[in-house]
C-alpha cells in the first residue's frame, strides 16, 4: 500500500500534531528500510505502511500507528531506541520497544546476487518452530496486558504476512499457516476482534488445507446467484415485518467464512448440505434515541430499548418461519468469554432452505467486530464511552495470570495452545455463572477457574447432581459443583499428565506454585520418592543421582529434587532422558526399553490413503476413534466426503447400503514395536484382570503374553508382555494400572 492512500484514509478526527507524527513516523522508517525488499519484490516500506493501514481501520490511535510504520527499523537497520525516543516520544517507542522485545533476533537476511538488495524473510518462514521462536511468542504474550496494543501490532503484522504468503515456497506457506491458526487467529477471537479473526483462519486453513478448501469454496461459489436472490427476497421481507412492528433496523445478508463451515462440518461429523448457517442474514437494530458521550443515562436507556427490540425481533423470525430445534443460542443474556453479544437463530424459509439469522445491537456489533481495539474507535470526534474496557483488560489478565510462571518457551506455546484454541467446554456453577475451559478439563480446571483457594482445596465434585472422579472430562453445558475441604492442598497426583487430571494451563501452574512454596525439604524427600518409584519401576540402574542432576543443568542433588519434588521437573521428562542414556550406552537395554516418544505427528485426513477414489475430503468417525493400527473401512456420505470407522464399528455393522463402504487403508507406516516384560502384584479380586485388559484396549497396547504365577496368601503376581511403540505409551499404562484397586506394584522384568 502507498502511504498517500493511507494518510488520506485516516478519519478527520486526527489532525494537526498526530497527523504530523504519523508523517514522520513514515519518513524515518521509509530512510530506514531504503533498498529492502520483501519476497514478493515489493518495497520493504509497504509492509509498514499496511500494518498500520490495518490497525487503522481498527480505529486505533495515532501512537499506534506511528508504532506501526516503526515496527521493524530496529531490527532491520541501524535505528536504535534511543534515536526512537528522541524523534517520537515515550509512548511511541514503548510500543516499539516491545515489539522489537517479541521479534528481536527472528530475522535473518538473504543477500541476493545484488549487495545493494536485502530481502528479509521471517524465520518462521525457513524452519519448524525453534526455541527461540517458541520464546518471542512467550514474550509476546508477556507484553499483552501491559499494553494490549503491542499484540495488536503484531496481529497486523501477521496478517498482512498471511496476505502476501503466496511469494513463498508451499512447505513454508505451510508451517506459517498451521502457526496461524494455532495461535494467532484464537488470539484474534479471544480479544474478540472478529474482522481479523476470520480473515486469519480463511487465509490459514487456505494453506494448511488447500483442497478442502478449494472444495468448500466451490460449493459455496455453486448456485451463487440464485441464492443471493432468495437472501434478497428474504431481506426485503424481514426490513418489512421489522418495519410493521415499529422496529428500527438495518437488514443484511451475512457472509459465512470457509474455515468456519469446516469446522462446523468437523465438529458436528456432517456433510456441507448439512451446515445450517451457509445461508444468513445479519439484523442490527437501532437505538430509539440519539445518543452523546455526554449522557450516559440516555446511551444506557437506548441500548436497553434496543436490546428489548432483539428479542421481539426474534420473536417476529419465528413468526415468519419455523425455528430448527436445537439451533438457538443466546449470547446477550450469556455473553461468550470474550465478551461477544448476538441472538443466533436457525430456521427453514418458505423454500425449503436453512437460513441462519442473527440479531444484535449497534453497539455489540461494534464490539463483535472490533473487539478489544472498539476501546479506541472515535465517534462524532468524541472518544466513545466504553466501560467494558476494564472488564476485557481484566478479563484478559486472569486468563494469562499463569503466563509468568512458565518459563520454558515450547511449553508455553502448548499451553497457549490449548487454553487459547476456540474449541471450547461451557460449564455452569450451581448458581448459573457461566465457566468457559479447554476441551477436555476437568472438575480440579474447574475449581481453579472459580478461585485458587477452591482448587487447592478440592476433594470431591458433582457434575449434573451425580458424584464423578476428579478426572471427570467435562462437557458444555454440565453444571460442576465443587467438594471442599477446610485444609489441605493438592495431589501430586494431579501434575501427572498420564491420569488426566488437569488440561488447562492456568491450574497446572497454580498446582506447581503451590508446591514451590512447600518446604524445601519436604520436595527434596518427594522429589526422591518420585525418582525412585520410576527407576524401580522400570527396573533401571548404573545411573547416580549426580548425573541425573546434571542431565536437568543442577550442579546439586537436592536443587534436582526440589525441582522434581514441586513438579516443575516432571517424572516423564527424567525416565525420557535417562532412557536415552541408557539406550546410547547398552545393546541390552536397547532391545528391553522403548525409546522416548519424540512427538508423533497427529494422524491427519490427508495421511489415509482411499482406494478407488481421489480427491474426496475424509474424517475419522467419532463413534468409534479409528488409530493406525485398526482394521478400516471409509464410508461415503450424502455430502461425498468419506467417514473412516473401524471394522468393528457398531455404526458400519449396521449399515444396510453395503454400497457406500469402501476399502481404505492408513496411509502412514505403523510405528516399530517394542516388546516388554512387566510384573504386576495385586491382591486378587474379581475382575482384575478384565480392568488391566480394559487399560490396554484404551491405550491400544497389545500383550503377547500373559501367565500368572502361583499365589502366595491372598496375593497373585502376573507376568505380562506388552507391545509399545514408546516410553509416554509404556509410562501411562504403568500409571493406569497402578491406580488401580488392589494394585501393589507394578515393575519392568529385565529380559533373561
Amino acid at each position: 500500500m502507498k502511504f498517500k492512500t493511507f494518510i488520506t484514509k485516516l478519519p478527520e478526527t486526527i489532525t494537526g500534531r498526530d497527523r504530523l507524527l504519523v508523517e514522520q513516523a513514515y519518513s524515518f522508517a521509509s530512510e530506514a528500510h531504503a533498498g529492502q525488499t520483501r519476497a514478493s519484490g515489493a518495497a520493504y516500506i509497504e509492509h509498514s505502511v499496511a500494518v498500520a493501514d490495518i490497525l487503522g481501520e481498527l480505529g486505533l490511535p495515532p501512537a499506534a500507528l506511528a508504532a506501526a510504520l516503526l515496527h521493524d527499523v530496529v531490527e532491520d537497520s541501524g535505528a536504535s531506541i534511543a534515536v526512537l525516543r528522541r524523534q517520537f516520544g515515550l509512548e511511541v517507542t514503548t510500543l516499539v520497544d516491545g515489539v522489537t522485545k517479541l521479534t528481536k533476533q527472528v530475522r535473518r537476511v538473504e543477500k541476493t546476487g545484488d549487495e545493494s538488495t536485502n530481502i528479509y524473510v521471517d524465520s518462521g518462514e525457513i524452519k519448524p518452530m525453534s526455541m527461540h521462536q517458541a520464546d518471542t511468542i512467550r514474550k509476546t504474550f508477556l507484553a499483552m496486558t501491559d499494553d494490549v496494543r503491542v499484540v495488536l501490532i503484531k496481529l497486523a503484522d501477521r496478517l498482512h504476512n498471511m496476505r502476501t504468503l503466496s511469494f513463498l515456497p508451499r512447505s513454508k506457506q505451510r508451517r506459517i499457516a498451521q502457526e496461524t491458526l494455532d495461535i494467532f487467529a484464537p488470539l484474534a477471537n479471544r480479544l474478540g476482534i472478529w474482522q481479523i479473526k476470520w480473515e486469519l483462519e480463511d487465509l490459514g486453513f487456505r494453506y494448511v488445507e488447500p483442497a478442502r478448501y478449494k472444495e468448500i469454496a466451490t460449493a459455496i461459489n455453486r448456485l451463487r446467484g440464485e441464492r443471493e436472490r432468495r437472501i434478497g427476497v428474504v431481506v426485503a421481507r424481514l426490513e418489512k415485518e421489522l418495519n410493521d412492528n415499529g422496529i428500527v433496523a438495518e437488514v443484511s445478508g451475512r457472509p459465512k467464512h470457509i474455515y468456519s463451515i469446516w469446522r462446523k462440518m468437523r465438529r458436528k461429523d456432517v456433510p456441507f448440505e448439512q451446515v445450517y448457517d451457509i445461508r444468513g442474514v445479519r439484523v442490527l437494530v437501532k437505538h430509539h434515541v440519539e445518543q452523546t458521550a455526554a449522557d450516559h443515562k440516555q446511551s444506557e436507556t437506548g441500548e436497553q430499548e434496543a436490546t428489548s427490540d432483539c428479542y421481539l425481533a426474534l420473536g417476529l423470525v419465528h413468526q415468519l418461519w419455523s425455528p430448527i430445534p436445537g439451533e438457538f443460542d443466546d449470547y446477550i443474556a450469556t455473553p461468550k468469554d470474550n465478551f461477544y453479544q448476538s441472538l443466533h437463530t436457525a430456521v427453514v424459509d418458505n423454500d425449503g432452505d436453512t437460513l441462519e439469522v442473527q440479531i444484535r445491537t449497534e453497539s455489540m456489533h461494534e464490539s463483535a467486530e472490533y473487539g478489544i481495539a472498539a476501546h479506541w474507535r472515535y465517534k462524532d470526534g468524541v472518544r466513545k464511552q466504553d466501560r467494558s474496557f476494564d472488564r476485557r483488560i481484566e478479563w484478559l489478565r486472569s486468563m494469562m495470570d499463569w503466563r509468568q510462571e512458565v518459563t520454558d518457551g515450547q511449553e508455553f506455546v502448548d499451553a497457549l495452545k490449548s487454553d487459547l484454541f476456540p474449541d471450547r467446554v461451557f460449564a455452569f456453577t450451581p448458581q448459573g455463572d457461566i465457566v468457559d475451559l479447554p476441551t477436555g478439563a476437568t472438575p480440579i480446571d474447574f475449581a481453579y477457574h472459580i478461585h485458587t483457594a477452591v482448587g487447592e482445596r478440592c476433594r470431591g465434585s458433582k457434575v449434573n447432581g451425580r458424584l464423578v472422579p476428579l478426572n471427570h472430562i467435562l462437557a458444555s453445558g454440565d453444571q460442576v459443583e465443587i467438594l471442599t475441604s477446610k485444609t489441605g492442598g493438592p495431589s501430586r497426583d494431579w501434575l501427572n499428565a498420564d491420569l488426566g487430571y488437569v488440561r488447562s494451563a492456568r491450574a497446572r501452574e497454580k498446582i506447581r506454585g503451590w508446591f514451590r512454596k512447600q518446604a524445601r525439604k519436604e520436595n527434596i524427600a518427594t522429589g526422591r520418592i518420585i525418582i525412585d518409584r520410576e527407576k524401580k519401576r522400570l527396573n533401571i540402574k548404573g545411573i547416580s543421582l549426580q548425573a541425573m542432576a546434571e542431565m536437568f543443568g543442577h550442579s546439586k542433588v537436592d536443587d534436582f529434587l526440589a525441582g522434581v519434588g514441586c513438579g516443575d521437573i516432571h517424572g516423564q521428562s527424567v525416565i525420557n532422558r535417562l532412557v536415552s542414556w541408557l539406550r546410547s550406552q547398552s545393546e541390552a537395554d536397547a532391545e528391553t526399553l522403548p525409546p522416548p516418544d519424540t512427538g508423533i505427528p497427529q494422524i491427519e485426513s490427508e495421511e489415509i490413503n482411499v482406494y478407488g477414489t481421489r480427491g474426496l475430503l475424509t474424517h475419522l468417525g467419532r463413534c468409534c476413534n479409528p488409530v493406525p493400527g485398526d482394521e478400516i473401512f471409509g464410508y461415503t456420505t450424502r455430502g461425498r466426503s468419506v467417514t473412516i470407522h473401524r471394522k468393528d464399528c457398531p455404526n458400519v455393522l449396521r449399515v444396510r447400503e453395503r454400497e457406500r463402504l469402501i476399502s481404505v487403508t492408513w496411509g502412514a507406516k505403523p510405528a516399530k514395536i517394542y516388546p516388554v516384560a512387566m510384573r504386576i502384584v495385586a491382591f486378587d479380586r474379581e475382575g482384575l484382570m478384565r480392568d488391566i485388559s480394559t487399560i490396554m484396549a484404551d491405550e491400544h497396547v497389545n500383550m503377547s503374553a500373559v501367565s500368572m504365577l502361583p499365589s502366595q496368601g491372598h496375593e497373585v503376581a502376573l507376568n505380562i508382555t506388552l507391545e509399545v511403540s514408546h516410553l509416554t505409551q509404556l509410562s501411562k499404562v504403568l500409571n493406569r494400572v497402578e491406580q488401580l484397586t488392589n494394585v501393589t506394584e507394578v515393575r519392568r522384568m529385565q529380559s533373561g
